[in-house]
């Protein structure tokens, strides 16, 4: 597995404080991890995922975690656009904004 960035302090001081709750995200997080996608096409699903659920957080984490598996810009992006048809406009401009920041924060 590629070396994940760092989890923002929000995150940590919530797995600091609740650690039964840390522990089992990481194994709700692991259990999915078993079957025949690799890891790269894992992490283009989880950010559709996380666009179709409107959840920025999650965006953002999924974007941060794609650009260390060296996932090109260009594809993050296209997940975004796949999305248009079933979102609408609205949504998948939001999202492509939280896509955008995140890889200028990366930069």
């Amino acid at each position: 597995m590629t070396k994940l960035p760092k989890a923002p302090g929000a995150y940590r001081d919530f797995v600091e404080r609740f650690p039964l709750l840390g522990q089992a995200w990481d194994r709700i997080g692991e259990a999915g991890k078993g079957g025949p996608l690799d890891e790269r096409t894992q992490r283009l699903i989880k950010l559709a995922v996380a666009i179709g659920a409107q959840r920025e957080g999650a965006v953002h984490a999924s974007v941060r975690k794609a650009l260390a598996l060296d996932i090109d810009r260009a594809e993050l992006e296209q997940v975004v656009a796949l999305s248009a048809g079933t979102l609408g406009m609205p949504s998948v401009v939001a999202a492509y904004n939280w896509v955008k920041e995140t890889e200028l924060k990366a930069e």
